[in-house]
Formats: C-alpha cells, sequence, structure tokens
C-alpha cells in the first residue's frame, strides 16, 4: 500500500501502474483520477503529464487549481524532486488550458466513433431511444432549449434524471471544431468506450475548477443554469 509509504514524493516513472499516489501539497494519499502527475522536461521546467505516461520520475499534486497554486506559491515541485526545477508561474492557467483541450479532443473521437448525436430534434429523439449518458449545451444555448431537452431526459428516466451529466462549459464555436459541425448547440454522447473518455476527462476539468479534490471524480451532474430543467 502507497499509504505505508507516504515519505515518497517521487514516481520511478509511468510503470508500473498504481491505483494511489502522494499528493506532495497535502501530503494525502488519493487515488490517482484525482491527482495531476507532473514530470520535469529536458529543459529543467516542471511539464503536466495528464496521460501519466511521460518517462521520468514524476511528482502528483490534488488536482485542484487551489492545490496547484500552492504547489507554486510553496515550490513543492523544487521539494518534491529535490532538485532546482523550474516552476512557470503561470502553470495553473496553462494545466487548466490542457484539461479543456483534452476533454474537445475526447468530444473528436467520440464524434468520428459515431458516439455523438448532434441538433436538437435528432438529441429530442435520442433521448427517447438511445442509450444517452451526457449531454452537451453550447455556453450560447436558450434556457428554452435546455428546458424542452431537460423535458424529454424527465420523461424518459424518471427520478434519476437529475443523474444524467450535463456539459456546459464550451462555447459553439470550440464544439463546432471538435465536432468538425457548424452551429453546434446541442448535442448527447451515447453509451461507448469513447464517450466514457470524455466524461472522465470532463470530471477532472470539473474538478479542477470546483476545488473539491474529495468528490470522487463525480463533478457537477448539471449545470446551474440548468435548474430549471432537470434539476
Amino acid at each position: 500500500m502507497l499509504a505505508r509509504n507516504a515519505t515518497i514524493e517521487t514516481d520511478g516513472g509511468p510503470r508500473p501502474r498504481a491505483t494511489e499516489r502522494l499528493c506532495v501539497v497535502t501530503r494525502t494519499v488519493r487515488p490517482v483520477e484525482e491527482l495531476l502527475r507532473f514530470v520535469v522536461g529536458p529543459d529543467g521546467a516542471v511539464v503536466p503529464d495528464l496521460k501519466r505516461k511521460l518517462p521520468g520520475r514524476g511528482v502528483w499534486i490534488t488536482a485542484t487549481r487551489e492545490a496547484l497554486g500552492e504547489a507554486v506559491r510553496r515550490q513543492a515541485f523544487r521539494r518534491g524532486f529535490r532538485s532546482d526545477v523550474t516552476t512557470p508561474p503561470d502553470l495553473v492557467s496553462v494545466v487548466e488550458r490542457l484539461l479543456e483541450r483534452s476533454v474537445l479532443d475526447a468530444l473528436a473521437i467520440a464524434h468520428k466513433a459515431g458516439q455523438i448525436v448532434n441538433g436538437f430534434v435528432k438529441v429530442e429523439a435520442a433521448i427517447a431511444t438511445e442509450p444517452v449518458v451526457a449531454l452537451l449545451h453550447a455556453r450560447e444555448a436558450s434556457l428554452d432549449g435546455i428546458r424542452k431537452i431537460a423535458s424529454g431526459v424527465r420523461r424518459r428516466f424518471g427520478d434519476s434524471a437529475q443523474d444524467l451529466p450535463v456539459i456546459d462549459a464550451f462555447a459553439s464555436t470550440q464544439l463546432n471544431l471538435a465536432l468538425g459541425r457548424p452551429n453546434v448547440i446541442h448535442a448527447a454522447l451515447l453509451a461507448g468506450s469513447a464517450s466514457e473518455t470524455v466524461l472522465a476527462r470532463w470530471r477532472t476539468r470539473e474538478r479542477f475548477g470546483s476545488d473539491q479534490p474529495d468528490d470522487r471524480g463525480e463533478g457537477r451532474k448539471t449545470a446551474k443554469r440548468d435548474a430549471p430543467g432537470l434539476g
């Protein structure tokens, strides 16, 4: 158990895979899904390793903006790596952008795998008959459209409707690029491994922004503006 060796601040590389690691900021042992891995690049600068595959020793930080900001302020990476590494001052914003990009990349793959339905009418039809595992609304989506889709979700899922994840963090222009389609406002994720990857990455991004490391990866089930709909 890693918990018995909590003084070990770096791993020996991306393998062997562990299920838990020590956060060098909070000094707590957490599941790797709740942590971010960092390595040292060739130039001696700290580099995020979101996929946990980069070679070399790795330091782990609780996957929240607050914890990473504290790591930068307290120079926790120098202590963790036990060397005079360089920590970019904008590391928090860099990681946030990378997490956002990782979700959009996963959406592109899910689209190619045929696991995304796009368009208001098609989303409504999918909710009625298909294995929908999440909804997507562009930031520009109207409350009326969101409410109508939410009504269909309630008809299909009843009391469990509020458990259906809603991703509404992206602008239509971002979704357009990810899905290779114009004017993406409403979409739905269908069951499949590519969609599971989308949800896993989205939950990591949500956890990072919410500063709730003990969330166990659930993230926000629905957006605040969805209160008139699913809630």
